[in-house]
């Protein structure tokens, strides 16, 4: 069976970028003489999958017009149905021009691409926030990072070198065509692709086996390894998971493994629109979307972004004209008297089932140490699960303070501190003050120089927590959204956001250094409280008074709420 034996890539044909290898060597000296800019992690998978073609039929970053259409009716500029832009965004201070050839190289100064300008534009952050994703809100991981991306996006052709190296589980980076060619030597000309960012569990087996069977087809287990949500497992865990159950419980006839360097978005319907096309290009028909597809959790007010079920309708809606069927993700659970997992739908009432939460998986089994049983995922599935988390005790975890000048957050960080090492926890700390002195000398207090010394606070936060460190970070941070940006970094279940919620007065009143009084004065400019503006959380995890309770006292609800997360040991 050939490759064109399967549905055709969206657009007709697979766009390719790369450079044909006589050309490389003349093109990369070529690229040694000319301005370049840095990409991001997420442009460097944009631009992977832009030059394989899994983002067919885009050739390029969007210009102007196909990103207005896409913000405004999730089509291009030609009318074709594409849901998500994918834009690459530039510092104000990079100095560009029309017609003018740059290079694209990654963080480690490596030789990606050549881009012929073509196009600059400004683009507005809460019009692409609000039409793309539905809201505002920072707690939204992407609208948080939006705020570091640059003002303007380019546009033009792309001449691409090498793709960015990947030096894990390479038999598995199949490209679209790859990945086609090996879909059509199975003989199926259906082919269901399951879109995974977390573990698989028997739930997740049993249901991928039954869509194949139901279309007589092959599955294409295709898992994001760009970037996902953060706090998600990472993608080495996950693909050891996935490669031991596709070697002992799939048909090696009927599934295929290949990752897929996604920088997701968590867009949740649109985002699923996008997922059906970039499936078909890698030779899909047909996509299982699941529960709250790319949900990237709750917002400020603990509501989901999006309902349970909008991203299964919005692509049932447009699979027609994607050409690719949805298949939805139905809810199952384990009969245990018959030991086999059934649709709620089929259930008689009354039949005893069993089923664990991913709460319960996380905090009663994982988090103690307890091996997940068989009958909800495979012993392999448990032991590689087992081996990569500790028990929550010797977990990580981030307690950030925020809160004005004078409010009390180092003192009660004081207290807390020693309280951690009375149980047990080691404890680093990072004060705001000494952060400066050492961390981020030389940064004023603009806007801009408050953000990355509040994100350079934050990276040095999630590497510590990342590695099963606890760690308490005492800092103003008056924004918002750049405290949402750093929750991203360590990820939401490792990270306690404490509002010490002290009036202004009082932190005036206990000014020792006098700076409010300068401030009043204006001696001093954009001081936090004064002439620039402090945004207290809407939802933290803790918010405490300094007024009505001592710093101890603060210190141990604290500390009674990391008891009660399972972050410290409860010693009686």
């Amino acid at each position: 069976m050939s490759s064109s034996n399967l549905i055709p890539p969206y657009g007709g044909a697979l766009v390719n970028l790369m450079v044909s290898p006589d050309s490389v060597g003349e093109l990369k000296a070529y690229a040694g003489t000319l301005p370049y800019i840095t990409l991001t992690p997420r442009q460097m998978c944009d631009l992977e999958l832009l030059a394989v073609g899994a983002f067919s039929p885009l050739d390029r970053f969007m210009g102007q017009q196909d990103y207005q259409r896409v913000l405004d009716e999730m089509r291009l500029a030609n009318g074709q149905l594409f849901s998500m832009p994918v834009t690459l965004s530039v510092n104000g201070d990079v100095a560009l021009k029309l017609d003018q050839d740059i290079a694209l190289r990654s963080p480690k100064n490596e030789l990606l691409a050549v881009m012929t300008v073509e196009e600059i534009y400004e683009w507005d952050l809460e019009e692409e926030a609000q039409k793309t994703f539905g809201t505002l809100d920072s707690r939204h991981p992407i609208v948080a990072e939006m705020y570091t991306w640059g003002p303007r996006n380019i546009s033009g052709r792309l001449q691409v070198l090498q793709l960015p190296p990947h030096y894990d589980f390479r038999d598995l980076r199949l490209t679209p065509a790859e990945t086609r060619a090996r879909l059509a030597s199975f003989g199926h000309e259906n082919i269901v692709a399951f879109q995974t960012r977390n573990p698989l569990h028997r739930v997740h087996e049993e249901l991928t086996k039954r869509a194949i069977e139901e279309v007589n087809g092959v599955l294409l287990l295709h898992p994001v390894v760009g970037m996902t949500k953060p706090g998600d497992v990472d993608h080495y865990i996950r693909v050891r998971t996935y490669k031991a159950l596709t070697s002992n419980y799939y048909d090696p006839d009927r599934v295929l493994l290949s990752l897929l360097p996604l920088a997701m978005r968590m867009g949740g319907p649109r985002e699923a629109i996008w997922h059906a096309i970039i499936r078909r290009n890698y030779g899909a028909n047909h996509l299982i979307v699941g529960r709250d597809h790319a949900g990237p959790g709750k917002d400020s007010k603990g509501e989901p972004f999006y309902g349970p079920y909008d991203a299964q309708e919005l692509v049932e809606k447009h699979s027609e004209e994607l050409g690719v069927k949805v298949i939805p993700f139905r809810m199952m659970l384990y009969l245990s008297e018959e030991e086999r997992y059934e649709e709620v739908s089929k259930i008689p009432e009354g039949t005893p089932t069993m089923a664990l939460s991913g709460t319960q998986v996380r905090e009663e089994y994982l988090g103690n140490g307890k091996q997940l049983p068989d009958w909800f995922t495979r012993p392999e599935v448990a032991a590689i699960l087992s081996d990569s988390y500790p028990p929550r005790h010797r977990q990580g975890a981030c307690i950030w303070f925020t809160g004005l000048s004078g409010s009390g957050k180092s003192t009660t960080a004081d207290v807390l501190t020693t309280l951690l090492l009375e149980h047990g926890r080691q404890v680093t700390v990072l004060d705001g003050d000494v952060v400066r002195t050492h961390l981020s000398k030389g940064l004023g207090f603009s806007k801009e120089d408050r953000d990355i010394n509040i994100r350079r606070i934050g990276f040095v936060a999630s590497e510590i927590a990342r590695h099963g460190g606890m760690v308490i970070c005492a800092a103003i941070s008056p924004y918002r959204a750049t405290r949402s940006d750093v929750r991203n970094m360590v990820g939401s279940d490792h990270f306690v956001e404490v509002f010490v919620d002290t009036p202004l007065g009082v932190c005036e009143d206990r000014d020792t250094k006098g700076l409010y009084a300068k401030a009043r004065r204006g001696e001093i400019k954009g001081f936090t409280g004064i002439d620039d503006p402090y945004e207290p959380p809407l939802n933290p995890e803790i918010t405490l008074s300094t007024v009505e309770q001592t710093p101890e006292e603060n210190a141990n609800i604290i500390l009674n709420y990391l008891i009660e997360q399972g972050f410290v040991k409860f010693d009686g």
